[in-house]
Parts: C-alpha cells; sequence; structure tokens
C-alpha cells in the first residue's frame, strides 16, 4: 500500500464483530448466518478473520485449501491476514493488499493465518510506541484497519465483520477499536452472566486509554477510531422442550439482559452516552434457538444455516426468519453511518 493509500479517508463501511471473551457462546456460527442474512438483503459483507486459531477460516474453507494459503501466507503468493500485514510487520514495506475470496454472492472473506498471533505479540510494544508519540506505533496499530479499509474501498463494501477470539489480549484490543459497532452473543448460563462485567470494564478501560493516547498523536497519524458502540446481544442455543427447562431459559435470559445494561450500558455511559443508547428491550438483537441438526451441515458444506443442502425444512426456514430479523435490525440500527 503506499503512502498516499495509507492516508485515505475511513471509507463508509460499517465495522462490527461479535464480542465475547467467554469462549463456546458460537459467535463464529452466529457470524456466518448473520453475514449470510444482510447479503440477502442486498448487502456486501466482508467477513475478517482476525483470530489466530483461523476458526472462521476453517469453517467457510476447505482444510486442504486452507492449509495451501496458510504454507504460501509469507510468500510473494501469500493471500492471508498476515501477508497484508507482513511487510510492516518486519519492517521492510507498506502493507499488501490482498484480494478477499468471495464465498458466496456478496459475502467476502480475509483469510486468518496462525502467524497473527506473532503479531499479536508485537501489539504491547506497539503500544508503548503510541503512548511515546512515536508514528511507527500508530501505524502498526490501524494496520489491520488500513488493509480493511483499502479492500472496502475496493470491493464496495457495506459491513465488516471482524471474527475474534475469546480473550482480552492486545489484537482484539485493536480490533474493538477499530469497530463502529459490537455485539455480545451470550448462551443462558451462569458463566456468559459473570463475563460480561469483565468484557464492560475492559471495553471501558481501553477506550479510555486510546483517548489519552490520540491525544499525543503526532500530525497525520492514522488513527483508529476508538469509539465501539454497543448495539444489542443475541441469546442462542437455547431449547423450550418442557416447563423446567423454558424456566431456567427464561431465568438466564432476564439476568442477561439486566447484566448488559448494567456491566455494558451503564459502564460505557460514563464515557460517552452515545457508547451505548439503547434500552433493555433494544439491546435484544434476537434469540436463536438450537438448530443443532443444521450445524454439522453448515459446517461441513461452510454455508449458513439456511442455504445448506438437506435438512429439516421447518428449521432452515426458522433459521432464516431469525437470522433476516436480526440482520434488518442491525441495517437499521447501523443506517446512519451508511
Amino acid at each position: 500500500m503506499s503512502k498516499e493509500a495509507n492516508s485515505l479517508k475511513r471509507h463508509s463501511s460499517v465495522r462490527l464483530t461479535l464480542y465475547n471473551h467467554k469462549g463456546g457462546v458460537g459467535k463464529t456460527t452466529l457470524l456466518v448466518n448473520i453475514a449470510s442474512a444482510l447479503a440477502s438483503l442486498g448487502k456486501r459483507v466482508l467477513l475478517v478473520d482476525a483470530d489466530p486459531q483461523c476458526n472462521l477460516t476453517s469453517y467457510l474453507v476447505d482444510s486442504d485449501v486452507v492449509d495451501g494459503w496458510l504454507d504460501k501466507s509469507d510468500s510473494d503468493e501469500g493471500n492471508t491476514i498476515w501477508s497484508a500485514i507482513k511487510p510492516f510487520t518486519e519492517s521492510y514495506g507498506e502493507l499488501k493488499i490482498v484480494k478477499p475470496l468471495e464465498r458466496q454472492e456478496g459475502v467476502f472473506l480475509l483469510p486468518g493465518d496462525i502467524r497473527l498471533s506473532e503479531f499479536e505479540q508485537e501489539l504491547n510494544q506497539i503500544w508503548v510506541d503510541c503512548l511515546q508519540r512515536k508514528v511507527r506505533g500508530f501505524k502498526g496499530a490501524s494496520a489491520i484497519s488500513a488493509v480493511v479499509n483499502e479492500i472496502s474501498r475496493i470491493e464496495r463494501i457495506d459491513y465488516v465483520f471482524y471474527d475474534v477470539g475469546p480473550n482480552i489480549g492486545p489484537l482484539n484490543r485493536v480490533v474493538l477499536l477499530d469497530c463502529d459497532y459490537f455485539i455480545v452473543p451470550a448462551a443462558c448460563d451462569l458463566f456468559s452472566v459473570r463475563a460480561l462485567k469483565t468484557l464492560g470494564k475492559s471495553l471501558h478501560d481501553w477506550i479510555l486509554e486510546w483517548q489519552v493516547i490520540s491525544q499525543l498523536a503526532p500530525d497525520s497519524s492514522m488513527l483508529l477510531p476508538g469509539h465501539p458502540r454497543f448495539l444489542g446481544y443475541i441469546l442462542q442455543r437455547f431449547r423450550m422442550y418442557g416447563d423446567a427447562i423454558a424456566s431456567q431459559f427464561a431465568s438466564y435470559a432476564s439476568k442477561l439482559e439486566k447484566s448488559t445494561y448494567s456491566d455494558i450500558t451503564e459502564v460505557l455511559r460514563r464515557i460517552d452516552k452515545d457508547l451505548a443508547k439503547g434500552t433493555l428491550s433494544q439491546n435484544k438483537l434476537g434469540q436463536v434457538k438450537d438448530f443443532a441438526s443444521l450445524v454439522p451441515l453448515s459446517q461441513r458444506q461452510g454455508l449458513a444455516f439456511f442455504d445448506v443442502e438437506g435438512g429439516n425444512l421447518h428449521m432452515k426456514i426458522d433459521a432464516k426468519k431469525e437470522f433476516r430479523s436480526i440482520a434488518n435490525k442491525v441495517i437499521a440500527l447501523t443506517s446512519n453511518n451508511l
């Protein structure tokens, strides 16, 4: 990427992530289905695999193909997220713009790479460099953002979804600070309720730290927005078979609703009311039931639940209805950004 490209205005695409540092909440599966639903509504979506474990890439692409990408990611033929930032990371050139894979009409993938973990190790020093007003620090912190910006411009992207790992590490910090919005996926269990407190505090601290760092930035530095807004939460993987299970779900659903408000909404509003605008009811984007029989088909075929070949037709209809509802809410709530 040339210096001129690196200074281009931020593209108008809306950037989001599904974020919860508790694992096992099915965020990658949710992301694939929401992206497909948005595409079915005429939106162009870029999926960015920003998790060194490459779960999103492995979900959408055959393992043999993924292995081939990873083997070549260090070469001139490399086409992963690591291939894009490697020249900067190794201090020998500008960022490289790679061509995303169009997985289906309107859905593009920037493949992940296990070597992204090497970049994550450097991000701690990059953060220190930012505090010391070093240009390299600001360039490093915005490296992934710059690559996404240029791909979004070339492919005319409407929505960017980052897939991230379940942690509060330095890689997720720069990804969240690049996002316009974040969505919290949650399972109906005690661990999901407890995780929200740490999630809210981490975001609160990251935003405040970046506000300080932004004030230190030299002129013409490319800065992350540092203003991720809470769009809402999605409950999933619940079953409504029998009164006892229904009662248990209702109990955790109520606890999650209250915790998202106290541990995320109220915490972020201490910084800026614009970071969390919604009411209790508005923050609930949807509740996705257990589509168990469709999950293995979706994973084998690399498609959304409602696009797979085979499977229960009624379940596929239900899945399409639910994810289209979520997609329409996302569009409505982010329309001011487009």
